[in-house]
């Protein structure tokens, strides 16, 4: 599970045994978890998070759904939040790696309090991948008040349809990601509007690679929900 070159390595073998539901052994999830804590406020990390490898800064970081980061701090914020998101998800009763989430947490709930005193909107994060990063973490239970946020993300993102079955500044199939793991009925409102497009790019995509299969399979729970 562990790539010690790369922290967006690692994060893409958890996300792709949650995605597929893979069982993992104690031993990979106890690696795993202890190699993601150490990366706790190091240098280059973001709000204390979990910091990227050199790598990751030099050679670019694409999402699990092929998005592609090309700036530092969205590597460093993105990277951070899904770390906590692993972390959650993997669960593992080690006090060092316990610590070393709360502490992430404080931070990023810190900047996250910044950002909405100085204006933003409830939910939201910088831009729409950042906040789509965010909703991830926030849809298994990090950081506080994790439902009001949610709903007020829920609200901004249809007011940013465009219309055709998409969004603007969101990217299309990071966001539905995100939406997928949201249990609200705004989120499955945000799904259903998508609907359309994910029946036109099945039809359109069809390469066998990981990331189209991923998008493949993504649509493919998207269009379930109706």
């Amino acid at each position: 599970m562990v790539n010690p070159n790369s922290l967006a390595a690692t994060l893409d073998a958890i996300n792709e045994a949650f995605f597929y539901k893979k069982s993992l052994s104690k031993s990979q999830k106890e690696e795993t978890t202890k190699w993601i804590a150490d990366r706790q406020g190091l240098t280059g990390s973001y709000a204390n998070m979990f910091a990227p490898t050199e790598y990751d800064f030099n050679e670019g970081v694409r999402l699990f759904t092929g998005e592609r980061l090309r700036s530092k701090a969205a590597t460093g914020h993105i990277l951070g939040e899904e770390a906590c998101r692993a972390l959650i998800l993997l669960d593992v009763p080690d006090a060092n790696v316990k610590n070393a989430l709360n502490q992430a947490s404080l931070g990023m709930m810190s900047a996250l309090s910044r950002a909405e005193a100085g204006g933003y909107i409830p939910g939201m994060y910088c831009c729409g991948t950042c906040t789509s990063s965010l909703w991830r973490h926030l849809a298994v239970g990090g950081l506080e008040e994790a439902e009001r946020r949610l709903a007020a993300g829920m609200n901004t993102l249809k007011s940013h349809r465009d219309g055709k079955g998409k969004w603007r500044r969101f990217p299309f199939y990071y966001t539905l990601l995100a939406l997928n793991e949201i249990d609200l009925p705004s989120a499955i409102q945000e799904m259903r509007y998508a609907s359309s497009v994910c029946e036109r790019n099945l039809k359109r995509l069809q390469k066998k690679d990981t990331i189209t299969q991923r998008r493949r399979i993504l649509m493919e729970r998207i269009l379930e929900i109706r």
